[in-house]
């Protein structure tokens, strides 16, 4: 029983720092969320359009007026199921990049016209069909004119 007892107390027990262990986890979750924030700001307007998609804010923005009616051949009103709108806007944007808004809606890529526009960037939303004050709902399908080049 001594010789056990002996053995037992001459082994080293294992030391843990736990505030180190601590600092650790969190350093690594940020990085995780960090690298994760990266990629979503890589992949292009699909983050931006989460958040004002994935919101139900009133139909009007806080400064509409005269603002909002020079770009609405290029805005999407989008309905929710609740009743509320939100106003979408493409102005700017190539067709790749507002295929996502469309996924995003779950609504239907329609006809493509290509229209020569001095001045514009190429594949850049020119208008959508639909267009605010209309609106759209899933199901619905959206037909673009995008600037020839």
């Amino acid at each position: 029983m001594n010789a056990m007892n002996r053995l037992a107390n001459s082994a080293e027990t294992p030391e843990f720092d736990a505030p180190q262990i601590e600092r650790r986890t969190r350093r690594r979750r940020a990085v995780g969320i960090a690298a994760v924030a990266a990629a979503l700001i890589a992949a292009g307007g699909g983050t931006a359009l989460a958040t004002s998609v994935g919101s139900s804010n009133s139909s009007t923005p806080a400064a509409s007026s005269t603002a909002a009616k020079s770009d609405d051949a290029t805005t999407l009103l989008y309905l929710f199921s609740d009743g509320t709108t939100t106003r979408l806007p493409l102005a700017g944007l190539s067709l790749d990049m507002a295929k996502p808004v469309l996924e995003k809606t779950q609504t239907k890529l329609g006809t493509v016209t290509k229209k020569a526009v001095k001045g514009c960037k190429p594949t850049s939303v020119l208008e959508v069909t639909p267009h605010a004050p209309k609106t759209i709902k899933p199901g619905d399908t959206v037909n673009f004119t995008i600037c020839a080049g």
